[in-house]
């Protein structure tokens, strides 16, 4: 149920401010939706991950970075992540990639974090249909393939889409919370 007592944090890491800039229309998208400020942002390289558990609902914003990489400051506080209490936290994910100069790594980092996040008991919404991209592989595909497991973004591709996936996908994740 979304009233305006709830709250989520959204965080992420931005190397060149892509992912920032998505974090910042998802804010501003589900704030328009739900009628009030509800998220809050932080980027990682600012704010211990420790943070994260102090809201019920999380959404995570991260880049794959060159060959299947994570961006710079997930990959220094990856360790964190595993000492984190998420049980039960819904949680989305968002990622940026280049699914044609990485194809066979198209969003790996979303699907390492999805999994680094699966063991602590989080649950999961914003699943993404992986129709309209050209990869290879990805780490970040749900078992059958159908789905990756967050919102998936190619600003460098793919840019004219990325307004309409963010929208869709707000949609789709206050749906899904309301359900909860």
């Amino acid at each position: 149920m979304i009233n305006n007592t709830f709250k989520i944090g959204l965080f992420y890491g931005s190397t060149t401010c892509y992912t920032e800039m998505a974090a910042e229309k998802i804010q501003a998208k589900i704030n328009h939706l739900v009628g009030y400020t509800c998220i809050e942002l932080f980027n990682i390289k600012d704010i211990p991950l420790a943070q994260t558990q102090s809201f019920d609902t999380l959404i995570f914003g991260i880049s794959t970075w060159d060959f299947g990489e994570l961006q710079e400051d997930w990959e220094s506080t990856w360790q964190d992540i595993a000492g984190l209490n998420l049980a039960d936290k819904t949680v989305a994910i968002f990622g940026l990639g280049d699914q044609l100069g990485y194809a066979e790594w198209f969003q790996d980092a979303v699907g390492m974090l999805h999994d680094e996040l699966l063991v602590l008991g989080c649950d999961f919404v914003g699943y993404w249909p992986n129709q309209g991209y050209d990869f290879i592989a990805s780490k970040a595909l749900t078992e059958d393939s159908s789905f990756f497991v967050g919102l998936s973004l190619d600003d460098e591709n793919q840019y004219d889409l990325t307004d309409e996936r963010i929208d869709s996908w707000c949609n789709q994740l206050i749906a899904e919370i309301k359900t909860l």
